[in-house]
């Protein structure tokens, strides 16, 4: 009989255990019930931008260069010195051309015979004119081929101190080879050292940089856009610039320029722009310093607003979910205006006492 009974409790509790466990696992199986989250519409100020990546240069760079070539005797810069137009940055030393210095000489003895012939022919006729044998007429020739003899033999003379020293007689103290600054501003390179070989700058060949100097009083943004932003934006429009360099501060610019022609990098299209900074504070801008500069197509500010996360499309409408009640909601059709990629702006349909549904799929978005 006690047997009995304790194999019905067994039982019982073996099938209390199983249903238990049912019950248990049923339990489980089933998906909470999703609570949405609410916002409202909210007054923020909205900017539509597009951004452009380039580096910050000096409106106007010169490259300084030598007009003979030869060996740097004596540098006068460093990179960082503020010049004037007409400082001497350099001195060369002339390295003359054998071809060259041969031809000078031959032209020296050439003119020279010239001239010992004439002088003869002139002191002989000469003679014969005081002695009235011949008429002035004809002592005149040999006067005026004397004279022309002289001359070319001072030429000469002169060409040979020009292919050795660069500079002639006649000249004076003017000399080319004495590099002067063509204007004012701070050096920012010099990419040679005294005993370095120099090319002279002429037609055929740019000629060796003896330094660039630069006005960084004027700076500038160049940049690149690409083909996708270019038709969105036009000369006249605000900039706002961040320099890496200098992340305390951001500098204001207006777009000058827009290049008519595109030029291919990376597999993409980019046109060239310029923006000139309107406001320079006492920061110095070193030149060549990247940038990335946020081009403002359109502004409103203390616009009402929502996160352009809360959207929802049907076709070509756009419509929020208001709460009518507790998690109850309805479409709500609204019309939107501009964005700046996590704003938008409302145009109408909306008012800051409704509660917009935050969709499951979207994180809460921050409000401003």
């Amino acid at each position: 009989m006690i047997k009995k009974i304790f194999k019905y409790i067994l039982l019982t509790a073996f099938v209390g255990l199983f249903i238990w466990t049912l019950y248990f696992l049923w339990s489980k199986s089933q998906t909470p019930p999703v609570v949405f989250q609410t916002l409202t519409a909210f007054d923020t100020s909205i900017v539509k931008k597009t951004v452009a990546t380039g580096s910050i240069i000096p409106r106007k760079e010169v490259n300084m260069k030598s007009q003979v070539s030869g060996i740097i005797e004596k540098l006068y810069i460093v990179a960082g010195q503020e010049i004037k137009a007409g400082d001497i940055l350099a001195k060369i030393k002339i390295i003359p051309n054998m071809a060259n210095l041969a031809n000078a000489e031959n032209r020296i003895s050439v003119a020279q015979l010239n001239f010992d012939n004439a002088k003869i022919d002139f002191e002989r006729n000469d003679n014969l004119l005081k002695q009235n044998v011949i008429s002035k007429s004809e002592w005149l020739p040999y006067d005026l081929k004397l004279k022309s003899a002289d001359q070319e033999l001072k030429a000469a003379e002169d060409n040979l101190t020009l292919v050795k020293e660069g500079v002639t007689k006649a000249a004076g103290s003017a000399t080319n080879t004495l590099v002067k600054a063509t204007i004012s501003g701070m050096v920012l390179d010099v990419p040679v050292k005294e005993g370095s070989q120099v090319i002279e700058s002429n037609t055929f060949n740019e000629g060796t940089t003896i330094a660039s100097v630069a006005n960084m009083g004027e700076m500038i943004f160049e940049g690149k856009l690409d083909e996708s932003e270019v038709g969105k934006v036009i000369p006249g429009m605000d900039i706002l610039l961040t320099i890496g360099a200098i992340d305390i501060e951001k500098f204001a610019a207006k777009l000058e320029y827009i290049s008519p022609k595109g030029a291919t990098e990376n597999g993409a299209i980019q046109f060239l722009i310029r923006a000139a900074i309107t406001k320079q504070t006492g920061t110095f801008l070193r030149a060549g310093y990247s940038a990335n500069a946020d081009i403002i197509l359109s502004k409103k500010d203390k616009v009402l607003s929502v996160p352009e996360s809360v959207l929802q499309f049907d076709k070509d409408k756009t419509f929020v979910e208001l709460e009518t009640g507790t998690q109850k909601f309805e479409k709500k059709y609204i019309k939107t205006g501009i964005s700046d990629g996590i704003n938008i702006e409302v145009l109408d349909g909306l008012t800051k006492k409704d509660k917009i549904k935050i969709p499951t799929l979207a994180p809460p978005p921050e409000q401003h």
